[in-house]
């Protein structure tokens, strides 16, 4: 299209004089919108009675936005702004997260550059640091979100650390017990040297490397072992009890062995677990510090001892070793047991998967550790129940199958974590016994099962059990109004990522407290990698910054290259030279209403047209536009609502009706003229209705220019969704 307008330049608005610059009209439009009160269902204009709501994962108040954030910001505001316009009482209900561990690896980072340690500093006062922290973070964050377009209530604003989000956990904590389903017991738990917490089995990775493969003489038998500094412990010898290489040796048998610190007593142990094909079919085990033999141990009673320390240094039991670290205890072990004639072989070429943590990706070193434990077999039949019953909907059906796989296969999880900051955990534990009870009342004082004293339990709560009640506590469960309107939400939209963290949990906690889901379809997105497809870290130098992106092509531009082509559950690269071909889209729908406004002469084109074949068959594909725009919506295609429409406006609006106006708006017949204003006019306010969801900005700036006849409402982001047009 041609950016030349026909005469009648005094229609024209002086801003359209000018191309579009984002940076001119986003904040100040922000803030109308904020202003109008909009964003608050109880103020929404007109009749509705039918309800829409959306949580917000709440993003972790502990640093800057990253292109996550703004696809999930992009794909919950294209939603909420949809049902607005489809007259819905809407509410997208935003928080923030503490963020617990995370946030506490962040501090700790910077605690290191300052020279100092968590370790050194008191609970009071590390927590009184991460809260300034925190509620600085999360205040520039806030922000963020709202130069991303994020039309929340921010009325209804929620910290994680909130006091009704603690109450909430608390309750849950309370019920838990009641029914049965929370223990405190001693189990075999990831732990992080490092950091000092234990983790869940989803907050390890496992890494393959290739590390030696050490076998030695035990006895008559060769063991093989990647760990020989966890040995000092193993005083059972395990075999398979069908294996016909071992079936002289009775269970229970026992016989002396030269070992690394000098002759023990071991024992012979029968038990299925054992792999006959792997190795020589037979291991030692070491209860302290590996689930496999922790299970075996618990299997048969037997007795375990702990060989290496929460700081990754060996203890006593190591005798001449004591105090050192793996690496090196590792090393002078292996050629004490060399020396003795009791290394067989090394294969130095081992392959294996080593669980790691997340975060500083230290291997773990498995502990034994009286942790609170929730059982989560009743939990996860009652979600299985509700996928099977369709009362919860995933928008791909791969994503059904993953959530239905975990809940089948899911343990017990491990609530507790040795960190400071989180929610505490409300019990107090014997300091003689260990026992330990819920007391969130603060009225136990002596234990109920040897009368010792008690004391508060030191830990806090794994950030992902807070979270996964999030929808209870946003909503105001049990009894607030928001609850009673608002639970089920309609659609909870995150990462397939947490599709175990948090997803599955929320559905779990939601079921459990309300006997309802928690909303009633899942929508994942895909990770955002970089222009070729990598994964972004500050290590690679690959990170695109959200707010780089928008300073240089606008927030509008920004949301079109996170949307278009980018199908639920897949991961999508984000191109700046992409972002930069919609910051020209931006451009193009802006001289489309300088042409729209420069065509139109106000009396005229208020009057009843006479449409001739051409004007209707323009009509007609509009409403065809209409329709698909509208079907895709609802299925949240998004990817797809985009670029029809992207293609709609500027090939076949610009490119083609634009021009093709030109000589019938500077031509001699009247009635054919005005029938193409009306054309022109209702091409341009419906596709501004249909590209409001996903590129907010620019159709508001220009919505505001339009004549109050033109337009239903004063805000575009109220204004009726497009539905048929009289032809």
């Amino acid at each position: 299209m041609s950016d030349q307008t026909p005469p009648s330049p005094a229609n024209i608005p002086e801003l359209f004089l000018s191309p579009f610059n984002p940076a001119d009209h986003e904040a100040r439009l922000y803030k109308l919108w904020e202003q109008s009160g909009f964003f608050n269902p109880d103020k929404l204009p007109g009749e509705r009675t039918e309800q829409f709501s959306i949580v917000m994962p709440p993003p972790n108040a502990n640093g800057s936005l990253h292109a996550g954030h703004a696809l999930f910001v992009t794909i919950q505001d294209i939603m909420i702004r949809f049902e607005r316009m489809r007259g819905k009482r809407t509410v997208w209900l935003p928080g923030a997260d503490h963020a617990g561990f995370e946030t506490q690896v962040v501090y700790e980072k910077k605690l290191e550059k300052e020279g100092r340690s968590r370790f050194q500093m008191s609970a009071k006062e590390l927590y009184a640091e991460i809260m300034t922290f925190t509620q600085d973070n999360k205040t520039f964050m806030l922000n963020q979100l709202r130069e991303l377009g994020a039309s929340c209530d921010w009325s209804r604003l929620l910290f994680t650390l909130d006091d009704r989000v603690v109450k909430t956990v608390y309750d849950t904590f309370a019920q838990l017990e009641k029914d049965n389903l929370l223990y405190r017991g001693a189990r075999i738990v990831n732990w992080c040297p490092k950091h000092q917490t234990s983790l869940s089995n989803l907050e390890t990775l496992q890494n393959e490397r290739v590390d030696p493969f050490y076998y030695f003489q035990y006895g008559p038998f060769v063991i093989g072992t990647a760990r020989p500094e966890t040995k000092f412990g193993d005083k059972y010898v395990v075999m398979h009890p069908e294996d016909a290489r071992y079936k002289d040796y009775m269970h229970g048998q026992q016989f002396e062995v030269e070992w690394i610190n000098g002759t023990i007593t071991a024992t012979v142990i029968k038990d299925e677990a054992i792999d006959m094909a792997f190795g020589t079919g037979v291991m030692t085990i070491t209860p302290w510090h590996d689930a496999t033999d922790f299970a075996i141990a618990k299997r048969h009673n037997l007795t375990y001892e702990q060989v290496i320390d929460w700081r990754g240094k060996l203890l006593p039991i190591a005798g001449e070793f004591e105090g050192l670290g793996i690496t090196e205890a590792r090393t002078k072990i292996v050629e004490k047991l060399r020396n003795k004639g009791l290394l067989v072989k090394i294969d130095e070429k081992y392959m294996h998967a080593v669980p790691c943590c997340y975060k500083c990706e230290r291997d773990i070193e498995p502990q034994v550790r009286n942790q609170w434990f929730v059982n989560m077999k009743p939990l996860a039949e009652r979600a299985l129940k509700a996928v099977d019953d369709k009362e919860l909907n995933f928008v791909t059906e791969a994503q059904e199958r993953v959530f239905r796989h975990w809940l089948t296969n899911i343990e017990d999880w491990n609530i507790s974590r040795q960190i400071v900051w989180g929610i505490p955990i409300p019990a107090k534990l014997c300091t003689l016994c260990g026992h330990g009870v819920v007391d969130i009342t603060d009225s136990v004082h002596s234990c109920a099962k040897c009368n010792g004293a008690v004391e508060p339990d030191p830990d806090t709560f794994d950030t992902w059990f807070s979270s996964g009640q999030w929808p209870l506590a946003t909503t105001g469960f049990p009894d607030s109004e928001d609850f009673k309107k608002f639970y089920p939400t309609s659609v909870m939209e995150t990462g397939r990522d947490i599709i175990f963290f948090w997803v599955s949990r929320m559905v779990m906690f939601g079921l459990y407290r309300t006997g309802k889901v928690p909303f009633e379809w899942v929508y994942l997105h895909g990770m955002v990698r970089d222009k070729h497809g990598k994964k972004m870290s500050k290590s690679k130098g690959n990170v695109i910054a959200p707010s780089e992106v928008q300073e240089k092509y606008g927030t509008d531009a920004l949301r079109m290259g996170l949307i278009v082509n980018n199908a639920p559950s897949t991961d999508m690269n984000l191109d700046p030279d992409k972002v930069n071909a919609y910051k020209k889209f931006a451009n193009k729908l802006w001289n489309i209403a300088r042409f729209t406004f420069g065509a139109i002469d106000g009396a005229e084109a208020t009057a009843t047209p006479n449409y001739t074949e051409a004007d209707t068959a323009i009509l007609t594909r509009l409403h065809e536009v209409v329709e698909e725009t509208t079907s895709y919506m609802e299925k949240c295609r998004y990817d797809i609502a985009s670029e029809k429409l992207y293609h709609y406006v500027w090939h076949e609006l610009a490119d083609k009706i634009l021009e093709e106006s030109k000589p019938i708006l500077t031509g001699e017949d009247m009635e054919t003229k005005q029938a193409r204003q009306a054309v022109l006019i209702e091409c341009l306010t419906t596709s501004l209705k249909l590209l409001h969801p996903f590129m907010p900005f620019v159709t508001e700036a220009i919505w505001q220019e339009l004549p109050k006849e033109m337009k239903d409402q004063v805000l575009l982001m109220v204004a009726a969704w497009p539905s048929s047009l009289a032809v």
